[in-house]
């Protein structure tokens, strides 16, 4: 388990676990999860530090883990990248619906 100071800093701001989950967009219970110090992925901290009102430069205020958790470790199956959003960030930089990317996959 990695030490965290999210809790303290929410609570700071006066922001209630339902209000930053959803301005992060994440679940409730995934800040729990990580206020008792469990790990989770580089994308959802940079959701929270984002949701928070901070700079990415910022997350070690916030998250004060030193090294990541390899893949390979076996501890944290979901500490890689998420590949559904890097491969959209590859080819669909702009933010379009699931509809419209189906429509063009099709259409070449």
């Amino acid at each position: 388990m990695s030490k965290n100071n999210l809790k303290e800093i929410r609570e700071s701001l006066m922001i209630s676990k339902a209000e930053l989950s959803r301005d992060a967009n994440i679940s409730p219970l995934t800040i729990t999860r990580i206020e008792r110090g469990e790990p989770c992925r580089v994308e959802t901290k940079r959701k929270i530090v984002l949701a928070l009102g901070m700079k990415i430069s910022d997350k070690d205020k916030v998250f004060c883990d030193k090294g990541l958790v390899s893949v390979k470790d076996g501890k944290d199956r979901r500490s890689g990248i998420d590949r559904r959003e890097f491969s959209y960030a590859i080819y669909s930089p702009e933010h379009r619906s699931g509809r419209d990317r189906r429509k063009d996959f099709l259409n070449n």
